[in-house]
């Protein structure tokens, strides 16, 4: 065979090396390689957030500075700003939204650990029978848990004034959705509700990945239970900690569906919290710079939040 026959025979057999671009890409050093193949599989995630997240967070801090309804766009500058600061409105639903979100996320921080310490260590049959009952709240539809909460809450055929009417606690029923010394904290009663399903299963599993050899030697030592949830338990579930408290805060301050079910913001907005203004700002006044104006606020105020809870807890977290 021929010196011409052996090279279009190799020709056939490894004709990409020809081109100039496989070659450099073959010669590519690997973690570019790498990134650049984690590049193409990110891509249609990173599309998706960057329309549905990043544009409408850009559009919506662009219109925060304009006069924005249905017919009428114009720009105002720091108007809106200025104007949420003086409404007695916004600021009234901005102080209840702090109350939620301080009156709830300790309480669930605290029940969903005393929870997790009290049956992790238990049969798997009882632990996995305990964490579905406190998980189907998160599972179960909002308007679904909502429809029982409504019917505990009515004055008339309520169980929870049948309940304390029988025990002698009240004398006559009480308007929980309706009266505003009650309202706001029965919205606190059911956030916190369905708000401890996640928490707890996320304290039992990291509970049940300590070293019990570390455990074992502390109650050898003569440590009390308390001291070794102190010195042990306590420092190897900071991570969880830190992640739940973060996420519940965010959850509290994003507090809408509950509201609009239960009060729609009554009784005389007692009961409204930032998000809820901003639906009804937005959809029902059709004001959306407005609405807009309040969302960045909002948003402003949970970062700020979150920060705090980083810096609080980053020098307690060990990985």
């Amino acid at each position: 065979m021929d010196n011409n026959s052996l090279k279009a025979q190799g020709n056939l057999i490894m004709p990409p090396l020809k081109d100039a671009r496989f070659r450099r890409w073959r010669t590519m050093p690997k973690d570019i390689h790498e990134t650049i193949v984690a590049g193409v599989f990110l891509l249609p995630a990173i599309c998706f957030f960057a329309v549905f997240v990043v544009y409408p967070i850009i559009v919506s801090i662009f219109t925060s500075f304009f006069n924005y309804s249905i017919n009428r766009f114009e720009f105002l500058g720091f108007g809106n700003y200025i104007n949420l600061f003086k409404d007695e409105v916004f600021l009234k639903s901005m102080k209840n939204t702090i109350v939620l979100v301080i009156g709830v996320v300790p309480f669930i921080i605290l029940f969903s650990i005393f929870v997790a310490l009290t049956i992790y260590q238990k049969s798997s049959l009882v632990c996995s029978f305990f964490r579905g009952v406190f998980y189907l709240p998160v599972v179960t539809g909002t308007v679904s848990v909502i429809v029982v909460w409504k019917w505990i809450f009515d004055p008339l055929s309520g169980i929870l004034n049948w309940f304390l009417e029988t025990l002698g606690m009240i004398n006559q029923p009480i308007m929980w959705l309706g009266d505003k010394h009650y309202a706001l904290w029965s919205i606190l009663l059911v956030l916190f509700t369905t708000s401890i399903g996640q928490p707890i299963v996320l304290y039992i599993a990291a509970l049940s990945n300590l070293d019990k050899s570390h455990i074992e030697a502390a109650e050898i030592d003569g440590a009390t239970n308390w001291q070794v949830f102190k010195y042990i338990k306590w420092p190897c579930i900071m991570p969880t900690t830190l992640y739940v408290v973060v996420i519940t805060i965010i959850n509290s301050f994003q507090c809408f569906s509950l509201i609009q079910l239960l009060t729609s913001g009554g009784p005389n907005y007692h009961t409204s919290t930032v998000m809820y203004l901003v639906y009804e700002t937005a959809f029902k006044l059709t004001q959306f710079g407005y609405a807009n104006a309040m969302g960045v606020i909002l948003a402003v105020v949970i970062g700020f939040f979150s920060i705090l809870q980083f810096k609080f807890f980053s020098n307690k977290v060990e990985y």
